[in-house]
């Protein structure tokens, strides 16, 4: 696909997605959607990118969804893909969907006001950083709709029942600060500070990790915050160690530690990761 509504580039191991519309700031669009999706494609399949970067052009991160339609906006529901039963699927439920399922670590640089989906599809990302400008907004019941992109899902696990219900009914913009301190972001940055302390992070990952071991615990990670009993991370994490145990990147990292050098990871991402989840499928729309 050839990209229009984003920005890809890749960088010493480090894939920056930018949403490109700066003019609307970022406001999403069925095409960009499409993009977002598309480029997550292309980092998984390339093992050069170690860590996804995602920010936004301008002076905004996304300031959700392109409200040109006017009042028809949602009328046809959240995108052109539909169930077998013809109900629309949400678009912004289809991008936040294709980050949980990323191979690659997922970071989000907040440098603007981040609204609607544009908060919302960052969700799923591993983490937030965000500038000490940006503005959040959870705003759905202000436009008489309700939250999507997986929301009502992970925005409880990251912040708790109290602080999402507060900022879904009251659909009131905030802060940075606001943000901070309900647990939204990690940290809030100033200027050249914000991508700077991203691609830091990004490059202690790129650096020093097992891609594969990256993968495989990210896929936990996310996957176990639906479990139901501890029991089932201990089935994940047994097969886990067994598979990794035995692997040409456990001895190397061993052997590396042991030689005190950097470690030389051989195993790829792109070969494909142990099922260590028998039992867990992806869900069908209905």
């Amino acid at each position: 696909m050839e990209f229009q509504d984003i920005l890809y580039e890749v960088s010493e191991g480090i894939a920056t997605i930018t949403l490109n519309r700066p003019d609307k700031l970022n406001a999403f669009t069925g095409r960009m959607m499409y993009e977002i999706i598309s480029a997550l494609d292309i980092t998984d399949a390339d093992d050069d990118v170690k860590v996804v970067i995602f920010t936004g052009a301008g002076r905004a991160y996304c300031a959700g969804a392109d409200l040109s339609s006017g009042g028809e906006t949602f009328s046809k529901g959240g995108s052109d893909v539909q169930t077998k039963q013809g109900v629309p699927r949400d678009g912004g439920g289809l991008v936040s969907l294709r980050i949980f399922n990323s191979k690659k670590p997922v970071i989000g640089v907040i440098n603007g006001p981040a609204v609607g989906v544009g908060v919302t599809m960052t969700l799923p990302m591993d983490f937030r950083l965000a500038s000490d400008t940006a503005k959040f907004g959870f705003v759905f019941a202000k436009r008489g709709i309700v939250p999507e992109a997986c929301s009502s899902y992970f925005l409880p696990r990251l912040v708790g029942i109290s602080q999402a219900t507060e900022w879904v009914y009251t659909g009131r913009v905030f802060g940075a600060d606001e943000a901070l301190s309900g647990g939204l972001v990690r940290s809030v940055h100033s200027g050249d500070d914000l991508m700077n302390t991203a691609r830091e992070i990004a490059r202690e990952i790129a650096d020093n990790t097992a891609p594969v071991s990256v993968a495989m615990s990210r896929r936990m990670l996310w996957q176990m915050l639906g479990a139901s009993h501890p029991m089932e991370a201990h089935r994940a994490d047994s097969r886990g160690i067994m598979e990794r145990g035995r692997s040409a990147d456990s001895k190397e990292g061993v052997v590396s530690f042991l030689e005190k050098r950097p470690a030389v990871y051989p195993d790829k991402v792109s070969n494909g990761l142990p099922d260590i989840f028998p039992q867990w499928q992806e869900p069908e729309f209905f």
